[in-house]
C-alpha cells in the first residue's frame, strides 16, 4: 500500500474496516473537505481499488452515494496464505507422516480434476482443450499461455503462486503433472522447464500419443 498517498492508504484502510461509506462520512472522520475526499475516491476507482453502490431505496430524500473496497484492493493487505500452506503441509508430514501427505495431496489432484474436467469440456480438438486449461491455470494466478512447437503444444507458466508450498513439498509439482495428463486425455505430458529448478518458468511439452490423431 505505500504507492498510495497517506489520505489514500487511509480511506482504503476506512473501507477495510466499515465495509461501505459515504463521502461526507469520510470527510468528517478525516478532517477533510467532500470535494478532496471525493478526489482521492474517483482516484482510487481508477484504479480499480474502490466502486460506488447502488443507492439504498426506501429512504427519504437523495440517498447518499456508499463506496466500497474492490476485490482488486484485496492485494493491498497482507496475506499470509503461502505460509498458512507451507505450515499445514509440515504439520501433516510431522504429526501423520509421508503416506498421509501424499493421501491429502492425491484427495486434492482429484478434486482439482473434477473441476478442470468441468472447466475444459470434451472438446474434440487438443488446442482447445489446453487453451481451455490455460485460462484456467491464469485464473489461479499461473499466468499460463500455449505456444504451438512443432506437432506439440507448450503450456508455459509464468507465475507460480504456490512456489513456497512447492519448495516445501515436491509433491505438488508432481501431482501437477499428473493432474494435465488425466484432464487432458490421450496425450503424454512432460515438464521441460522447473522454476524449482532454477528456470525463469515452469513449461509442459504436450504431445498427443501415437494412436491419436488430435494434433492440430
Amino acid at each position: 500500500m505505500s504507492e498510495l498517498s497517506e489520505a489514500k492508504r487511509r480511506i482504503v484502510e476506512r473501507l477495510k474496516r466499515a465495509e461501505t461509506a459515504t463521502v461526507p462520512t469520510l470527510a468528517e472522520e478525516f478532517g477533510l473537505t467532500t470535494t478532496a475526499v471525493r478526489q482521492h475516491l474517483d482516484a482510487l476507482e481508477q484504479l480499480g481499488l474502490v466502486q460506488r453502490l447502488a443507492p439504498e431505496n426506501g429512504r427519504p430524500g437523495r440517498p447518499a452515494t456508499r463506496w466500497a473496497l474492490t476485490a482488486e484492493a484485496d492485494h493491498l493487505f497482507p496475506d499470509r496464505h503461502a505460509d498458512f500452506a507451507v505450515d499445514m503441509l509440515r504439520a501433516v508430514r510431522d504429526s501423520l507422516g509421508d503416506e498421509a501427505l501424499e493421501s491429502v495431496l492425491a484427495s486434492r489432484t482429484e478434486r482439482q480434476a473434477e473441476s478442470y474436467r468441468e472447466r475444459i469440456g470434451t472438446a474434440v480438438n487438443l488446442r482447445t482443450r489446453v487453451d481451455r486449461l490455460a485460462a484456467q491455470r491464469t485464473r489461479e494466478g499461473y499466468l499460463a499461455e500455449v505456444v504451438r512447437s512443432g506437432r506439440d503444444l507448450l503450456l508455459i507458466e509464468h507465475h507460480c503462486p504456490i512456489c513456497d508450498a512447492a519448495k516445501e513439498c515436491a509433491q505438488l509439482c508432481r501431482y501437477e503433472k499428473e493432474l494435465f495428463t488425466s484432464v487432458l486425455g490421450d496425450v503424454h505430458v512432460e515438464r521441460t522447464s522447473h522454476l524449482l529448478a532454477g528456470d525463469a518458468r515452469c513449461v509442459y511439452r504436450i504431445s498427443p500419443n501415437r494412436s491419436s490423431n488430435d494434433g492440430r
